[in-house]
């Protein structure tokens, strides 16, 4: 384990620097980097078997937050969608205990003020570093309240989060690094003397940030926000979803050592644990301390805080519908694989998992003949019957179900129109009591735009449609439709033909939303890398917000200045 960090911010600048000035670098190149290894084997022999122990030893045990004001009760509410027992207790966030708590926050926010962009984004990088030495204790605990497998859990979970974190944390060094920190200004006066002024210019942050975790991607939705905001500044208040409160109480604990080392007050991060029910994220949302909200979830709730927490400036990741538009193909097995690995993987429960396949009903061109509609959606079954047909290598790629909303929804999918591909049940010998489902492929006609059609509302997890549309044209008038109604997080498309990309481009850009052309290989749709592509637009209903831009972290500080006559 990494032992102090030493006495002095100057030394935390010295060791993270380089890293700082790389992650600056890469989000003005948008190439390929990362510092964070996705291999498990990359973090020592003995890191997967202390991992395992460490997050063993949490299981059945009270989790602690040292000097964090608390109400005195303990709440338990993980289960594990693998069947292991969890039982672990989190000391709960009721109304006494916030407000002890919110004052306390706010106390440390003038030394974290005065230290500046850099010692903040150091610190930052520090609690990272203290992360990565931990990916594997990690990805259990983002396994077993996600229901991710655990390659994934590490990947995602571990590396990939601790990626949108530091780039969250160059995007906010180079906001607050814009204006110079301090001026001297001197205007010209004719005859007489100038008139002269020294300026300073400070970055001030809004005040306490709110981070309301979610189920699926507890650290991957979560450290973007949470990094975001501590980097500019604000303390930060982590609500995690009832069902996934141990990655981010990890991170709490974790940030609260790092701070305290630093010479900062350890409650500019502090853990708000709730029983089931208690919806505290709705009464803090509008409490006057609370500045900054960052969210992933249901639209319902996001649109709630976005018309009601007035006072904070709100960042959602909501809900949306995914579409792939398939025009034509000149390479009809790599796009079905492609897309059968993109429905399968994590069994949909990504908000990236694409949801509507728009199929011109007269069928499609590709290199080894016309595919009828008819053939198209029985070949991308089969090839997803392919791709999971042994339960080992389904049980690694599904991963389980994370509630038991997404196993109703799955089994009323049926429902809904005729099944092309049903979901059948897969047997994981390792956890015996998962609940690991294939996904089901529904045939729908896209041709009638009711408003009530199944394939304009989310159907979140491993269940997809195989809209039936008149043509093209079709296709485009109904993915318009969908990203200004709904929104969706991204879009898809396969063509030929050069004029039929552009238009797709065009109503993307219409109606802004991430587009992804042809994707045949290793890259998939419901995946995107840190420093290079960007996770959703801001621009459509399924979130206000993109990961990472400037705005997303723009707007969580203000520049203050403070300007005096010069002699």
């Amino acid at each position: 384990m990494t032992t102090g960090i030493g006495t002095t911010t100057a030394q935390i600048v010295d060791k993270h620097r380089a890293t700082l000035d790389r992650a600056l670098e890469a989000i003005r190149s948008r190439e390929f980097w990362t510092p964070h290894p996705e291999h498990p084997k990359a973090y020592g022999e003995e890191a997967a078997k202390e991992g395992k122990a460490a997050f063993d030893a949490l299981r059945g045990s009270r989790f602690e937050i040292p000097d964090q004001p608390v109400s005195g009760e303990w709440v338990a509410t993980e289960v594990s969608p693998y069947g292991i027992e969890m039982d672990i207790s989190y000391p709960r966030a009721d109304e006494g205990a916030l407000d002890a708590l919110l004052p306390v926050m706010r106390a440390g926010l003038p030394a974290w003020r005065k230290a500046g962009p850099e010692v903040r984004a150091a610190v930052c990088l520090e609690i990272l570093a203290r992360i990565s030495e931990r990916t594997h204790e990690f990805a259990h605990a983002v396994m077993h309240t996600s229901g991710q497998a655990f390659l994934m859990a590490f990947q995602a979970g571990g590396p990939h989060a601790q990626d949108r974190g530091l780039e969250a944390v160059a995007y906010a060094y180079e906001e607050q690094t814009r204006t110079p920190g301090r001026a001297h200004w001197e205007k010209p006066q004719g005859k007489r003397e100038p008139l002269r002024m020294e300026k300073e210019f400070t970055p001030v942050g809004r005040g306490i940030a709110l981070l309301i975790g979610c189920n699926t991607f507890p650290t991957w939705n979560g450290f973007p926000g949470f990094f975001a905001s501590l980097a500019t500044g604000n303390a930060v208040l982590v609500k995690p979803h009832p069902r996934a409160v141990l990655p981010l109480a990890l991170t709490v604990r974790i940030a609260r050592e790092v701070l305290a080392e630093a010479g900062f007050a350890a409650d500019l991060v502090a853990l708000a644990a709730e029983a089931e029910g208690d919806g505290i994220a709705k009464n803090l949302a509008t409490r006057s301390d609370i500045r900054v909200i960052d969210y992933t979830g249901g639209s319902a709730f996001g649109e709630w805080l976005e018309a009601n927490a007035r006072q904070a400036r709100v960042h959602t990741e909501k809900a949306g519908v995914n579409t792939v538009v398939i025009d034509s193909t000149d390479d009809y097995k790599g796009m079905l694989s492609n897309l059968a690995f993109s429905l399968s993987l994590y069994s949909g429960q990504m908000c990236t998992t694409p949801q509507n396949l728009l199929i011109p009903a007269a069928g499609i061109d590709t290199e080894t003949g016309h595919k009828s509609y008819d053939e198209v959606v029985a070949d991308l079954g089969a090839a997803v019957g392919k791709l999971l047909g042994d339960d080992a290598r389904a049980a690694a790629l599904l991963g389980a179900l994370v509630n038991e909303q997404v196993r109703q929804r799955l089994e009323a999918a049926p429902k809904l129109g005729e099944v092309a591909l049903a979901s059948r049940t897969v047997h994981n010998p390792e956890f015996p009591d998962a609940t690991v489902r294939t996904p089901v492929i529904v045939k729908v006609d896209g041709t009638k735009q009711d408003e009530e059609a199944v394939h304009l509302e989310e159907c979140f997890g491993p269940v997809s449609f195989a809209v039936a549309v008149g043509s093209t044209e079709e296709a485009l008038e109904l993915l318009r439709h969908t990203l200004l109604t709904k929104g969706a997080m991204t879009v898809s498309a396969y063509t030929t033909s050069p004029e039929v990309a552009s238009r797709i481009e065009e109503v993307c850009f219409d109606e802004p939303a991430q587009l992804s052309l042809n994707l045949t290989g290793g890259v998939y749709v419901n995946q995107t890398a840190a420093f290079s592509d960007y996770h959703g637009s801001g621009g459509n209903p399924a979130a206000n917000c993109a990961l990472c831009d400037g705005d997303f972290v723009s707007g969580r500080f203000r520049v203050v200045e403070v300007r005096r006559m010069a002699g």
